[in-house]
């Protein structure tokens, strides 16, 4: 299992950065950077990217409705570039709020568009002749065919790998499906060890079946909250409360993922009870009515045998990838979690 941390779209990068080479030194595995309406994750990466060796650098997440699919596949295979062959492309489709609100562009038709702009990056990075062929987006077409703009364009630099790991960020059943379907790593949220396969496993099994060999075993990759050390009570509370909003205010009744997920996991009713209080403005009580069980099971908190413990029932359900967000208030004691949670790993 891989071991590695993610920098916050809202934290200090400059700071960031710094600890970053402590948890390369550590033996970080990968480095996730995330992105929302926020700084960009691009030029946080590139950065990263002069400033490190060895650790992998991920995405996570670039929204494929802000860029282009050839402009994502540019960006992946300079960021790739800069770093020697160290980076992997996390994409997701985000949400109206900030697709439309902020960005200005239509949401629409996710699942399509994921798959065409995978396929187009796949396209971009063999250096195939990519035209369009009246449609927003589509697959590439054969030299010759297009728009009547001309020859096909290929990319120009020659990728330092032809075939980047692409994963992506999916939580409703007919979008894992597709994920497990073509996708190199797959990024859930709310992430339920025990509980995962009750929520997912139809929909991996079924993409698995269309999935191509040649792409090898799902990337299950979890991001999850960090702290060890016998006083997390606080760290728990503060991620309950954010579980609150997740729950109960990312999207309206009957339109909310978060929501249908701990639907899925087997609470329904806390569920509910979750979204009444949180669009009612009863913040607090939201929060205290998230269940206790998805709150530890879907976190690192606590002490080292509870770390240990849930990395093992991780491990078990498939996971193969942790990126850990570390919560402790110092920079010695982030880099502290992150120590322990790795010599916590299960044994390969």
């Amino acid at each position: 299992m891989r071991l590695g941390i993610t920098i916050d779209y809202a934290e200090d990068f400059t700071g960031a950065a710094i600890e970053v080479q402590g948890f390369e030194r550590a033996g970080a595995d990968v480095i996730a950077v995330s992105e929302a309406y926020s700084f960009d994750a691009v030029s946080r990466l590139g950065y990263l990217a002069a400033i490190t060796s060895t650790v992998t650098l991920m995405s996570s997440i670039l929204p494929i409705y802000s860029r282009t699919p050839a402009l994502l596949a540019m960006t992946a295979a300079g960021l790739d570039s800069v770093s020697g062959g160290r980076f992997e492309l996390g994409l997701g489709s985000s949400g109206p709020q900030v697709i439309e609100g902020f960005h200005g562009v239509p949401f629409q038709r996710p699942l399509g568009h994921l798959r065409e702009t995978v396929e187009i990056c796949r396209s971009v990075w063999r250096r195939e002749p990519l035209a369009h062929s009246g449609r927003n987006y589509t697959v590439p077409l054969a030299e010759g065919q297009g728009t009547g703009l001309g020859k096909p364009l290929k990319l120009i630099n020659r990728p330092v790998r032809s075939s980047i790991p692409v994963a992506i960020a999916a939580l409703a059943p007919r979008a894992v499906e597709q994920t497990a379907e073509i996708a190199d790593g797959w990024l859930p949220f709310l992430y339920h060890p025990e509980r995962a396969s009750a929520a997912w496993g139809a929909s991996l099994q079924a993409g698995a079946a269309l999935r191509d060999p040649a792409l090898g075993p799902l990337d299950v990759i979890v991001g999850l909250p960090l702290y060890v050390g016998d006083d997390g009570d606080r760290m728990l509370e503060a991620y309950r409360q954010r579980m609150a909003l997740y729950l109960g205010g990312m999207g309206a009744r009957g339109a909310n993922f978060y929501n249908d997920l701990a639907v899925r996991y087997g609470y329904a009713d806390e569920a509910a009870r979750v979204q009444e209080l949180y669009l009612a403005g009863e913040k607090a009580a939201a929060a205290d009515a998230v269940p206790e069980d998805l709150v530890l099971a879907s976190s690192l908190i606590g002490t080292e045998s509870r770390v240990q413990e849930r990395l093992a029932a991780l491990a078990a359900s498939g996971v193969t990838t942790v990126v850990a967000q570390p919560l402790a208030p110092t920079a010695a004691g982030r880099l502290a979690s992150f120590e322990a949670a790795r010599a916590a790993l299960p044994a390969a």
